[in-house]
């Protein structure tokens, strides 16, 4: 089959890197770590697993900063992977082959793909995470009968979307509604991370939030803060124009622009009728500010932003992966603020009940109407990969936030 398949090789990491400087092709280039290439069909660790045609698979920001080389060495989370690599989580398919012991699934399914490598996939009992349903924090990722990986992309065994054919244990698909379209299903992962992270620090009745960045997961988290929280003001910065534009169609209340920051700080303050408290030299603190803050950038400058304008006692969510740098945190014991890292997504308890956020995302779209699927702005057959990556490098010039492959030929 086909498949991008990445790399750890050094000179290809190295020559990459330093071309990357003259130009950002070069992260896509003939020299780079991701090359289209022709090889095996999946192959099944278990009798319990089966394989998937893909139909659909999202670009997520994870997939693309691993390309651009957007990361830290020294992350922990690089012990937690494998080589080779096929990228591409966000994954529609259709079911073509069933193992011996697939039970649940059948061929010809429509299904979307929980792409978590936790206990269950490998063979192994759950461990006290999976037990809870909290698949993200599974105990034993690099153990078990596939490579070590904490989701499909980046184990060596268990190949993602990035390709024609997707290998998975019948537990992680979940069969997608006749009525639901494979756009809207395609989502399913990302509406699942955003989901999760609103559910750990709901806002309060008549509050008021902010959403830190309008790409993918941040339009997301506006369009479920609007629809079971109608009642809490939602604001957001957006850094490009067609992301503004977006936030205010999914429900944002004011959408301000990423820069100047101290502006920024000024309209949050005006915006929610706050006293500033102005330092000597640098941005102001918010003397109150807005109830929970969702960072889905979660750079340094957000953080340090998120810190200033949140109120004593209030909630900053971690939910974007960005290179760690500095940043002024007084604000953060001053005000005694809950910073809360959000992970993923699995089991969600949410209005009394217990489900896979895969399975609420399902009852969203049926019986709330909900349509997220404007965020989706560009399609790519995947042998047109290099055009993709580069709509995803320079959003402000393509307009692009979801962008798709949809063709696997």
């Amino acid at each position: 089959m086909q498949a991008l398949v990445t790399t750890n090789n050094p000179l290809r990491l190295v020559s990459t890197k330093l071309l990357s400087y003259l130009s950002p092709k070069a992260f896509v280039g003939w020299q780079s770590p991701m090359q289209l290439q022709d090889i095996a069909d999946p192959s099944l660790p278990a009798p319990d697993w089966l394989i998937a045609k893909t139909r659909l698979c999202g670009l997520c920001g994870s997939d693309y900063k691993q390309v651009f080389m957007n990361g830290r060495v020294d992350n922990p989370m690089t012990s937690m992977i494998s080589w080779p690599q096929v990228l591409g989580h966000e994954v529609v398919g259709e079911i073509t082959h069933v193992g011996a012991q697939v039970s649940k699934r059948r061929v010809g399914e429509r299904v979307l793909l929980n792409p978590w490598l936790s206990c269950v996939t490998r063979g192994l009992p759950p461990c006290e995470f999976c037990r809870q349903g909290k698949l993200a924090q599974c105990m034993n990722f690099g153990a078990g009968h596939i490579a070590r990986g904490i989701h499909h992309g980046n184990s060596a065994s268990a190949t993602g979307g990035f390709a024609q054919r997707v290998p998975g244990h019948e537990s992680q698909w979940f069969p997608i509604p006749d009525d639901v379209s494979d756009e809207q299903a395609v989502l399913g992962d990302p509406f699942s991370v955003s989901f999760h992270a609103i559910l750990k620090a709901p806002p309060p009745e008549r509050g008021t939030v902010l959403v830190y960045g309008c790409g993918t997961l941040g339009l997301l988290a506006i369009a479920i803060l609007r629809a079971i929280y109608p009642t809490v003001k939602i604001l957001a910065v957006a850094r490009f124009e067609h992301q503004a534009n977006l936030a205010r169609q999914l429900g944002a209340h004011l959408v301000l622009p990423h820069h100047p920051t101290k502006q920024l700080v000024h309209r949050i303050a005006a915006e929610i009728g706050s006293t500033l408290n102005e330092p000597w030299v640098g941005l102001p603190m918010l003397n109150s500010g807005v109830d929970v803050v969702y960072d889905t950038v979660s750079s340094a400058e957000t953080l340090g932003v998120g810190l200033r304008v949140t109120r004593s006692f209030g909630s900053m969510l971690v939910i974007g992966v960005e290179p760690a740098k500095t940043f002024e945190w007084t604000p953060l014991y001053f005000k005694e603020i809950n910073i809360i890292g959000s992970n993923g997504f699995g089991v969600e308890e949410f209005e009394g009940q217990r489900k896979h956020a895969m399975e609420w995302y399902f009852d969203f779209i049926q019986q709330r109407g909900l349509d997220v699927t404007p965020i989706i702005t560009h399609h790519f057959a995947m042998r047109d990969y290099r055009s993709a990556f580069m709509a995803c490098y320079n959003q402000g010039k393509s307009g692009a936030v979801k962008v798709l492959f949809n063709n696997f030929n």
